[in-house]
């Protein structure tokens, strides 16, 4: 009796859900602009977080060696944040004027892939209205998803430079985490609820443990990638090497389907100049993604996450479907916090079953 008992509270409680989220649904209108507005103030402060979860641990390592800890703060501060605006001081303007020079020779560009289509159209005349017409429908999905893309990424171009005031204020909320770093962890002891401390520890614990390493080694492979990519393509003279070089970097992030969604854009726009530097290109992108595979990723990044491949690549598909090009890139880090979960979800309904099992023997 007991046990269904059980059962029948589980399943009232999924109705309920249910019914909640039904609800909370149908009212969109309400809360979406109140998200948004939450979204637009939290983003400094989640991408401050970020950028201190990746520093504490440098940070922590000096002052280890016995250096103090606000020299240490104040040494990877300058370090990082000098750095990273030494590089986009020098980089946006050559961005910028490499952007500017891809939009003015758009059409060239467009005319040179308009060429390759009628090219395949005119060789796959004589097959069958069914092959004909799949390959017809393929050019234009492809057509349109390439537009898509575009239009994507100058919107984000412009958004971030519409939202350079929120951008200005990440340093010195970085600087203020790291300095209070434990008074925040303190601050969160304290407001969690007691009975979920210990879990709450245990479960980041597990998080950082999976997902930190590869964070870090991820993002420092993406960079030596990226430099290397833009290098090579200025030293074999194909057009616009820091944004190639940029996207090459970016897209590396992505397992598995990075490496072609970063050759796509180098090949195509070699391919403008002539069938050599297409081919060039196609090597050194390749030629970038052995060594990454084989050299880098094992001695920076290791296998930290666990995690077998076919569970990846569902995540980058279900990812990619959610949210396209930043859907594939925070697909693995959600999988990896997911596992974490499950784990622990696992663990304590296992505990709260065998609690409940003992107590009418007691």
């Amino acid at each position: 009796m007991d046990i269904k008992m059980k059962w029948f509270y589980r399943l009232g409680f999924l109705l309920l859900l249910f019914v909640v989220i039904f609800v909370f649904l149908k009212l969109q209108e309400v809360w979406v602009p109140v998200v948004k507005i939450v979204l637009i103030v939290l983003t400094p402060f989640i991408i401050a977080s970020f950028i201190t979860y990746l520093l504490h641990p440098v940070v922590e390592k000096l002052h280890e060696t016995g250096l103090h800890r606000g020299v240490a703060i104040v040494i990877i501060y300058i370090l990082f944040f000098g750095g990273v605006g030494f590089a986009l001081y020098k980089a946006i303007p050559a961005i910028i004027l490499q952007l500017k020079d891809l939009t003015e020779h758009a059409p060239e560009v467009a005319e040179q892939y308009r060429s390759w289509i009628e090219r395949i159209q005119s060789k796959t005349n004589a097959w069958p209205n069914g092959f004909q017409e799949k390959i017809d429908s393929g050019i234009l999905a492809f057509e349109n998803k390439m537009d898509r893309i575009l239009s994507k990424t100058l919107n984000s171009l412009v958004n971030i430079v519409n939202s350079l005031f929120i951008i200005s204020i990440i340093p010195f909320i970085v600087f203020y985490m790291l300095k209070d770093y434990d008074v925040m962890k303190k601050a969160v002891w304290y407001l969690t609820p007691r009975k979920w401390r210990q879990q709450g520890i245990l479960f980041l614990k597990d998080v950082d443990k999976s997902l930190g390493s590869y964070i870090r080694g991820q993002m420092l492979v993406c960079a030596i990638i990226g430099s290397i990519a833009a290098l090579l393509f200025w030293i074999t003279g194909i057009k616009y090497p820091l944004l190639l070089g940029l996207i090459v970097g970016l897209t590396n992030v992505i397992p598995y389907f990075g490496p072609i969604i970063g050759a796509v854009p180098a090949v195509m726009i070699a391919a403008t100049m002539s069938v050599k530097m297409a081919v060039i290109a196609f090597i050194i992108v390749f030629s970038l993604q052995f060594l990454e595979g084989n050299i880098l990723s094992p001695l920076i990044v290791g296998k930290s996450l666990h995690m077998h491949p076919i569970m990846i690549i569902f995540a980058l598909l279900t990812g990619g479907e959610v949210g396209g090009i930043m859907g594939l890139i925070l697909a693995v880090p959600v999988l990896a916090i997911l596992k974490v979960a499950l784990l622990h979800a696992k663990d304590h309904f296992i505990k709260v079953n065998c609690e409940m099992e003992t107590r009418p023997n007691e």
